[in-house]
């Protein structure tokens, strides 16, 4: 089976592409507000080595908002024009490191953070949203578990710096654990949209 794959939860696009147990693209790009430039040659590269594929795998966060809409938005496009089946797997469950099990935790603005219990490769609990009281009683609860973040925290000096991995997430979905949505995709959300009103004049 041929997996794409594509993560721009954060700064560190990847896109990746898998066939049975072979590797045939791994490529990662640098670009904090552009992805969707930053992909489509990478995209192109998997599509020329692939010819079709299977199935798109996208990493749904939580992370950035708009580099997970993009993400999207390709794969829906391609899924379309290929009939490739399209699923979705929470980015903080495939980072790029070889662990059994860890915590994922990270900034959520606001002076909330977000947690994430995985198994491997399987949110077993979150992502969810807490404060910072809350994020610091729930690592404490898991002695000797790593923590990873796509950030330096002050809160969790001992969090390893890590990133989503499309590659992972290829493999994730090629043996189909972790998949947290299929079809109509989405971005894991923390919280509500959060709306500015307006000045009345």
């Amino acid at each position: 089976m041929k997996v794409l794959a594509i993560d721009t939860s954060t700064s560190h696009g990847s896109v990746a592409l898998v066939d049975g147990g072979r590797v045939l693209l791994d490529e990662a790009c640098i670009s904090d507000r552009n992805h969707g430039c930053a992909l489509v040659p990478l995209i192109e590269r998997a599509r020329d080595l692939a010819g079709r594929f299977d199935c798109i795998a996208i990493g749904l966060g939580p992370g950035s908002y708009a580099g997970v809409r993009i993400a999207i938005a390709t794969a829906i496009g391609l899924a379309m024009a290929t009939g490739a089946r399209l699923v979705g797997i929470p980015s903080v469950a495939a980072w790029e490191c070889d662990l059994d099990h860890h915590i994922a935790i990270g900034d959520a603005r606001r002076e909330t953070f977000y947690f994430t219990k995985v198994e491997r490769g399987t949110c077993t609990e979150g992502p969810l949203l807490t404060d910072a009281a809350g994020l610091l009683a729930r690592i404490a609860a898991l002695p000797g578990w790593p923590v990873l973040s796509a950030e330096a925290l002050d809160l969790a000096p001992q969090a390893i710096i890590a990133r989503p991995n499309a590659l992972t997430i290829a493999r994730l979905a090629a043996e189909g654990r972790g998949i947290c949505a299929e079809g109509d995709l989405e971005p894991l959300y923390l919280r509500e949209p959060h709306i500015t009103q307006p000045k009345v004049r």
